[in-house]
């Protein structure tokens, strides 16, 4: 194996990536070490270490090449090993990556050998690492063609991270462009292309040492000169020739979205700092080139995206400054918006284009649903002023679709908080506040030399944010500062006397953050000599220092170790061992915490009713989710007192499972009430489940053996769900659901529920139409994660027509949401936000469903159902599989198409023809259910704790 390690003036790290290569377990590896004429030391270092170690050689280039791609190229022409590495002079080698890639490459036969890339940020003082696009290298795998899989071609570029067959390489022509930036870029896609094999390894080889914090940018970063944006260009057009000769249609898209999501984004984030001259030059060069891309590859990119390559087109640079900010930060509101037809657009500006109209809509991003408080709006900064004692600011908060109304009261605040955590924040009032056009405006003065009064080195970094009450409701903002001089005439320094005294810093200057917006920096430009300045500095580097900034930071790492998850168990079982069980605590869950709802809230709540003296706790996960009654005592999920609470509680009462690593003690009762009966497969019985290592699937049934007792409905529970999760007969609660007490009540009596009352009129729900629900089962993304759900037919449409005749309601998944058009308001209503679904199953008067157990559980007010199973073959075939054809037993119509759903619910009359059906499916599948099973559970577990009948 030949290491080429390429230098330019780096003479300072070259030794530790050539140690990097001498260190490798494999022995037989040497070093080239190729220097583009260093100006520095170098090669001088480089020579040294050729006269140290026989496997070391050193040349050196007769003139700088201008990049990284000539030296490797000299390296490979001089390498003597069968394959080659490559390796930057301020990188290393993972220890084992020669032997890695050689074994790779000699029981496979590839050509190119890839491995992990972990990315180390050096100036990070927790030795942050992020391993670069993990997804690819989760499992070993063998490519006879990049085809097979495109993301390697289009994300990892990098050619260090990889072992070439040095023959294959010469044999191939294989080489870097020289004189142009991002050669990495070509080099790989040219050796992707060429390999007759590729193989993948899960192991890291190569580690990237990143430096955030570098005074002068590597060459790559420096994304400010539009030369670098026309070398990348220039690759990207060269890969693009490339792939045409070879016909690689479908590698050429999967390229150009990247483009669009990665390499764009690049240098959109840097235009709001960047003058006009620079814009004009880079628009002229990135619309030429975009213009060339065909429209699917702008089909699954995000909103955002989409806006930003749009309004570049248009050189709308106004706009196009707007959607970056949102870009760069994640859900902030950084326009004022526009509502059209119903519908919300980025801004009125190009409506009158069918493509600008179709791109600007930003509907879906749901800004027009948010409460203020949970906007992130843009604050730009308009005015700066600096002088010794402080800053005077101006600025304009974004007022999207008028959501702070004219005559609110209105008050904010400035906070400057250190950047490091746990250190102090200071805040000073804003003087004026008023709304002016689309935004609201403020000024403030600031007195921070008086006021801000900080550590000095600790807290080098300072944040603005400003905290904006409107009515009493309050939103924070940042302040962006993309087109402010903060270098001007009137923008003096701030003079500041931090603790540590002048010698650490005298004053606050102006920046802007990686992300656009307000900092100060402590700096020390002062009277004071540098050389004293150096002194401070020594002291603070001296051992002294050094350690109490080690026992520093072990405390913080034990503090953080102390909370971990791996703790809390650990103190878990400590517990469970050592403390006695809490006679009369109950701890309730749903849904992992995010709901009071469901079977264990029917439970809780027949507990108050009959006021059983027992001691209830509710778990709740992030913030408290709104439905909890107000004496409800609740500790948030994997919290401490959460962990407590578990280990003495008399009881557990859930409808999905606590912890899995929670052992449960033998005198804790586990009532597991489940959450629905099954259509798709559980358990066991999926297909994800038996293809897990058998640790795993030994440790899910150890969780599932904590049950005492499993709440089923019928006889169909008990051949599905119990023996999907292995459950014992005589484990089984055979009550019926709790939850659904309320609905076979409901169907007994035949009068409005209370519940379904109070919810229509909360809701503007129109009493003297029918009710539709549609409430389709948990949908997830290609490849895990979850999305918002996109509804399968057209909400506007369905809305126009069916608007005066019934209202719909739309229940998504919990995990799922929904966005809908303010033009649906009134006929539309969004209920996925509501705690409990047992009061809107109870105001529907037709339920509209795919594959959700929620269909077994409408079933009990014996009200029609339409089953809406547009994706059935994709949801059978290549999901978990179901246990029965719901086609032969639905107990209603089964639409496969929007137009079959719209014509099913155009005579709703017309749906009561399957009333014996609905019995016959009713019987089946919720025999158990009678309208009993909470005062059943409370008669069999706390009958005897007296309390009120």
């Amino acid at each position: 194996m030949s290491v080429v390690v390429i230098v330019y003036n780096d003479e300072r790290r070259l030794p530790a990536a050539v140690r990097s290569v001498l260190g490798q377990t494999l022995r037989n590896v040497e070093v080239v070490i190729a220097d583009d004429h260093s100006t520095d030391g170098s090669f001088e270092v480089a020579r040294r270490l050729e006269a140290e170690s026989d496997r070391v050689r050193a040349i050196r280039l007769p003139e700088n090449s201008g990049g990284c791609g000539e030296p490797r190229n000299q390296g490979v022409a001089v390498a003597r090993g069968r394959y080659v590495m490559f390796l930057d002079s301020d990188d290393t080698l993972e220890p084992n990556a020669c032997r890695n890639m050689l074994e790779a490459a000699e029981s496979t036969g590839a050509d190119l050998v890839s491995g992990l890339c972990l990315r180390v940020h050096v100036d990070s003082r927790w030795g942050t690492t992020s391993k670069w696009y993990p997804w690819l290298y989760r499992r070993t795998r063998t490519l006879e063609s990049i085809a097979e899989l495109p993301d390697l071609l289009v994300f990892d570029t990098l050619s260090t991270n990889k072992c070439y067959r040095r023959a294959w390489l010469l044999d191939s022509g294989l080489t870097f462009p020289r004189g142009i930036h991002y050669e990495d870029l070509l080099f790989s896609a040219r050796a992707y292309l060429a390999a007759s094999r590729i193989t993948l390894i899960p192991d890291t080889v190569y580690h990237w040492n990143v430096v955030r914090k570098a005074e002068a940018k590597s060459i790559s970063n420096r994304r400010h000169e539009i030369n670098n944006f026309a070398d990348r260009l220039e690759i990207h057009r060269r890969i693009d020739r490339i792939l045409a000769a070879g016909g690689h249609d479908a590698l050429r898209l999967h390229k150009d979205r990247k483009f669009l999501k990665h390499d764009l984004v690049l240098y959109l984030r840097e235009l709001p700092f960047l003058d006009d001259d620079y814009r004009r030059r880079f628009a002229g060069m990135a619309n030429g080139y975009l213009r060339e891309f065909p429209e699917e590859a702008y089909e699954e990119l995000s909103p955002v995206h989409r806006l930003c390559a749009y309004l570049l087109l248009r050189e709308d640079w106004e706009h196009l400054m707007q959607a970056v900010d949102t870009l760069i930060n994640k859900d902030k509101v950084s326009s004022p918006l526009a509502e059209r037809d119903g519908r919300v657009y980025w801004c009125e500006e190009h409506l009158d284009d069918p493509l600008g109209r179709a791109v600007l809509d930003v509907t879906g991003l749901g800004y027009h649903e948010r409460p203020l408080s949970r906007l992130f709006l843009r604050n730009a900064v308009t005015g700066y002023a600096g002088s010794p004692g402080g800053v005077t600011l101006s600025g304009a908060v974004v007022n999207p679709l008028g959501a702070i109304r004219p005559g609110a009261r209105l008050t904010a605040e400035l906070e400057f908080r250190a950047r490091r955590r746990s250190l102090r924040s200071f805040r000073f009032p804003v003087r004026t506040v008023r709304h002016a056009g689309a935004s609201v405006v403020w000024e403030a003065t600031v007195p921070l030399a008086r006021k801000l009064r900080p550590v000095g080195v600790l807290d080098d970094v300072w944040d603005v944010r400003m905290h904006l009450t409107v009515d009493g409701e309050r939103t924070t903002t940042r302040l962006t500062v993309g087109g402010t001089d903060l270098e001007g005439p009137d923008a003096d320094a701030v003079r500041v006397r931090p603790v540590l005294g002048r010698l650490a810093a005298d004053r606050l200057e102006p920046r802007a953050s990686s992300h656009g917006h307000l900092a100060f920096h402590l700096v020390q430009r002062g009277a004071l000599s540098r050389r004293a300045v150096g002194v401070l500095r020594h002291h603070i580097e001296s051992p002294p220092a050094r350690l109490t900034k080690k026992a520093l930071r072990t405390a913080l790492a034990l503090r953080k170790e102390l909370v971990s998850g791996r703790r809390k168990i650990e103190a878990y079982h400590r517990m469970i061992r050592l403390l006695p069980v809490r006679r009369g605590t109950v701890v309730f869950e749903s849904h992992l915490g995010r709901q009071y709802s469901d079977s264990p809230r029917a439970v809780h709540e027949e507990l108050r009713r009959r006021n059983v003296p027992v001691r209830a706790v509710w778990s709740y996960a992030g913030a408290v989710p709104a439905g909890f009654p107000e004496d409800a005592e609740l500790v948030r999920r994997w919290s401490w007192r959460y962990i407590a609470e578990l280990a003495r509680a008399e009881f557990w009462i859930d409808n999905q499972g606590f912890p899995l690593k929670l052992a449960k003690r033998p005198e804790t009762t586990y009532i597991q009430t489940w959450h629905g009966s099954a259509l798709k497969r559980m358990g066991f019985d999926t297909p994800q489940m038996r293809v897990l290592p058998e640790r795993e699937r030994l440790a899910y049934q150890r969780a599932v053996d904590r049950f005492d007792h499993f709440v089923v409905r019928g006889r169909h529970d008990e051949l599905t769900l119990a023996r999907a999760y292995r459950i014992p007969p005589e484990k089984l609660l055979r009550t019926g659901y709790p939850r659904n007490d309320a609905l076979v009540r409901a169907r007994e009596s035949g009068v409005p529920d209370p519940a379904a009352e109070e919810l229509a009129e909360r809701l503007g729900v129109r009493r003297d139409l029918p009710v539709v629900l549609y409430a389709p089962t948990f949908r997830a993304r290609e490849g895990g994660g979850v999305e918002d759900f996109a509804l399968p037919f057209d909400v506007d449409g369905f809305a126009d027509r069916f608007g005066d005749e019934f209202t719909l309601l739309v229940r998504t998944h919990y995990l799922n949401g929904v966005t809908l058009p303010p033009s649906v308001a009134g006929r539309v209503v969004d209920v996925s936000g509501e705690p409990d679904i047992t009061p809107v199953l109870l105001l529907a008067d037709v339920l509209v469903t795919d594959y959700s157990s929620v269909m077994f559980d409408y079933a009990l007010l014996q009200r029609p159902m339409v089953f809406f199973t547009y994706d059935w073959d994709d949801y059978v075939h290549n999901g978990r599989g179901t246990y029965f054809d719901l086609s032969e037993e639905a107990p209603g119509p089964v639409v496969h198409t929007a137009q079959e759903l719209f014509e099913a619910l155009s005579d709703l009359d017309r749906l009561d023809g399957h009333k014996a059906r609905l019995k016959e499916f009713m019987t089946r599948y919720g025999e158990y259910d009678q309208g009993d099973a909470a005062a059943r559970i409370v008669d069999r577990f706390f009958g005897a704790r007296g309390g009120d009948r």
